[in-house]
């Protein structure tokens, strides 16, 4: 079972209305599900991770360069090219193979507070705190580490978290993977788990993402939303009347739609009743 998520607090937000703080009773059969980069975080999580362990010598900055570039190939893609999936796979696996898990986990918790903490989209995190007010589940779900998407969750106070797994031979990383990365049709396959697992129905859960790539995921879900959309997946938000809401221009998502406590009502209670049609 999931670990009960921490009260998670809300700070002044520039780009949303304050959330309610009081939580309801618990609703055992809703969650969300939040995609990570880009949507609740600025950038790639997997990059400032990666910086900062460059800052203690883990590697190069020419390292460093070569690493961003796979990886910006990778998440620009709007198609499952194999060769960039696998080479996005390969660089991630390098900087943390023979290194032991709980030395990963410790740079973590600092590389949160210097270089992540800073970089949440608090719009988005007001999202997550009015499922959780609500008596909701929230989960991220990420091609990033499971151990920062894990790292994440833990510090905002949220359900838990999916992500790709490194895997691990006496608390030492070997360099290989547990399955594939956690990306595109695999997400919705992974909430599709966790809900048989969890006791969850989908009808009633809402996903968020800024990405195509996450369609799969988007649609598993009975809402979804869109969260700083690229191109195409706004153009498809409002094809099919999904909420858009794009906190990097500096504007009040009141300007987008309506106050977040009404806009998670409508997105749970129309897609409920829209599946039972």
């Amino acid at each position: 079972m999931a670990e009960p998520a921490e009260p998670g607090a809300v700070a002044t937000l520039d780009e949303a209305p304050d959330a309610p703080r009081r939580a309801a009773a618990p609703d055992p059969t809703a969650a969300a599900f939040f995609d990570v980069d880009n949507t609740l975080l600025r950038g790639a999580s997997i990059f400032w991770f990666a910086r900062g362990l460059a800052a203690h010598d883990y590697f190069t900055t020419r390292d460093l360069l070569g690493f961003a570039w796979k990886q910006l190939k990778f998440r620009a893609s709007s198609t499952e090219d194999t060769e960039d999936i696998a080479s996005a796979r390969d660089s991630a696996l390098a900087f943390v193979a023979g290194r032991r898990v709980d030395e990963i986990v410790t740079h973590g918790e600092r590389i949160y507070d210097e270089l992540l903490a800073v970089r949440i989209w608090s719009g988005t995190k007001a999202f997550a705190q009015l499922h959780l007010n609500a008596g909701q589940r929230v989960y991220l779900v990420t091609a990033a580490p499971v151990e920062l998407a894990r790292l994440l969750a833990r510090r905002l106070g949220l359900s838990g978290a999916l992500g790709t797994v490194a895997e691990t031979r006496e608390g030492v990383y070997t360099g290989r993977l547990v399955g594939e990365i956690l990306h595109g049709p695999a997400k919705a396959e992974a909430i599709r788990a966790l809900a048989e697992r969890e006791g969850l129905d989908l009808d009633r859960c809402v996903a968020y993402s800024d990405s195509i790539n996450d369609l799969p995921m988007l649609t598993a879900a009975g809402g979804a939303v869109a969260i700083n959309p690229d191109s195409s997946l706004r153009r498809l938000a409002r094809e099919r009347g999904w909420e858009v809401h794009d906190f990097r221009t500096g504007r009040r998502a009141a300007r987008y739609a309506l106050p977040m406590a009404a806009a998670l009502a409508i997105s749970v209670g129309y897609a409920y009743h829209r599946r039972r049609r």
